[in-house]
């Protein structure tokens, strides 16, 4: 596919989070012309299901574009491509004949599926081998199975031929584009749990474990794909690149360095360092980020389930609290707040439990909780980082995501780490990221962003939590 080398050309980024659908523009060196962004609405209908309304999401997304490309006024007309990249694990059924959804997006937080998951113990290991994760109910093929079991409109349009079942982006791509595709891209498909790593296929085996069968799922194509056109008012845009929202981010910078941890903290926190080998981090994943049918990422990946999700879970008990802007004087003042131990969402690696019990230990005032489950979030970023250290260890740690803006949290992760943390001024990553793929990962033009620095001290105080935060959550 032939990328485009004007030098006035502008690309659209589309990032679907967890708390809103965003839309930024960058150029071909990774300045930003523009960004809007437009919140959704988050369900619980009980403790263990996570939903969005597709309806809502779907107008979000465009939304959020119509309002970015309203703000570049004539320059919209330079815009020549547009990437989206989405919450990965998330799903969604709907009818292919109609486009009617038959599902809500049921969220990656979503553990509903989870007493399913634990009968297929022993395909555990042919499940790691095949997709390079760890047999868990926030994937999506439980979730497709639990939907098929239990909603009749789902069943009844199995039997029409008339269902598809898949990742949200594919959902998505359907719902936005003209051309009404049915494709997934890698680095959404493989968290289905239904696809083959190695050679990049929906696997026989996989399929009917879960129950599912290969028809009512979308095809597989690379991230760089035609996949159809965007009408935005006057304008029709193709949509050229499709990828998680982690898997994004990886590129804010240009192509990823091995020397480097990147972190990515939103709704959920993310730590990723390129690997072409996850043997020597058994308990962590092995996750693809990017393949254009040239060449294809991957990286060794840690997950924290309870990042901005684990300070939404407190705001709820106290909704009177103006954490948002007190927070940063908390962390300068509490310096032994007492332990969270933090099981928000379930624990992601290496514990890999869909459900757990979250509390405090000592943390007595909210001002002292809130600060406890911020550091609960650095706790098990550094933990995971150990886990995936292997036979080198990169030397500096590059943090992005809405949480990143912390410096108490910046700080604490280079303390801990005892690495130095570069922040990066320009916090929405994925969108950053999925430009530079979308300009064809320039190799010279893409400009560093400006960073914060974080340098690591001696923090015995802290270092002696996170050894009792372990001990509580082993």
């Amino acid at each position: 596919m032939a990328v485009s080398k004007d030098d006035q050309a502008l690309y659209l980024a589309i990032d679907q989070g967890g708390h809103a659908s965003r839309a930024l523009v960058f150029d071909a060196r990774g300045h930003c012309y523009a960004q809007a962004e437009v919140a959704i609405a988050t369900h619980a209908p009980v403790p263990s299901q996570v939903e969005h309304s597709p309806a809502e999401m779907v107008a979000s997304v465009r939304a959020a574009c119509e309002q970015v490309l309203l703000q570049l006024g004539e320059a919209a007309a330079r815009v020549r491509a547009a990437g989206l990249a989405t919450q990965r694990s998330s799903m969604v059924c709907w009818d292919r004949r109609t486009g009617q959804t038959l599902t809500p997006v049921i969220s990656w937080q979503d553990t509903r599926a989870e007493e399913f998951v634990a009968t297929l113990s022993a395909q555990t290991e042919m499940m790691r081998q095949k997709t390079g994760l760890f047999a868990n109910a926030h994937y999506g093929a439980s979730k497709m199975s639990w939907c098929l079991q239990h909603l009749p409109a789902v069943a009844q349009a199995a039997e029409r031929g008339d269902l598809v079942m898949g990742p949200l982006a594919s959902y998505l791509l359907f719902a936005l584009l003209e051309e009404r595709p049915l494709l997934a891209d890698p680095a959404n498909a493989q968290r289905t749990l239904l696809m083959d790593v190695q050679v990049q296929r929906w696997d026989d085996e996989l399929l009917s474990l879960f129950g599912l069968n290969r028809a009512w799922l979308p095809t597989l194509v690379d991230c760089r794909f035609d996949f159809g056109h965007l009408q935005l008012g006057q304008w029709r845009i193709p949509l050229t690149v499709c990828t998680g929202d982690q898997s994004a981010a990886l590129f804010a910078e240009g192509a990823p360095q091995s020397d480097c941890w990147y972190a990515n903290l939103g709704t959920g926190g993310f730590v990723q360092r390129l690997c072409d080998d996850a043997q020597f981090a058994p308990r962590h994943l092995h996750s693809v980020v990017y393949s254009d049918g040239a060449q294809r990422w991957r990286v060794l990946e840690g997950t924290v389930n309870g990042a901005a999700r684990a300070l939404d879970w407190l705001a709820q008990q106290h909704p009177g609290v103006d954490w948002r802007n007190q927070l940063e004087g908390w962390l300068q003042v509490y310096t032994e707040p007492g332990l969270f131990v933090n099981q928000v969402s379930g624990l992601g690696s290496p514990f890999w439990r869909a459900q757990g019990r979250s509390y405090f230990q000592g943390a007595a005032t909210i001002p002292q909780q809130f600060v406890a489950v911020l550091e609960s979030i650095v706790f098990l970023l550094n933990h995971n980082m150990h886990g995936m250290v292997g036979q080198s260890t990169p030397g500096r740690v590059l943090l992005s995501g809405g949480l990143a803006r912390s410096d108490g949290l910046c700080q604490r992760l280079a303390d801990l780490a005892q690495l130095p943390v570069h922040r990066l001024h320009q916090h929405e990553a994925t969108a950053r990221g999925l430009a530079y793929l979308l300009a064809g990962l320039p190799e010279f033009s893409w400009q560093t962003s400006n960073f914060d620095f974080f340098s690591p001290r001696k923090n015995d105080i802290f270092r002696a939590g996170y050894s009792r935060f372990l001990a509580q959550i082993q």
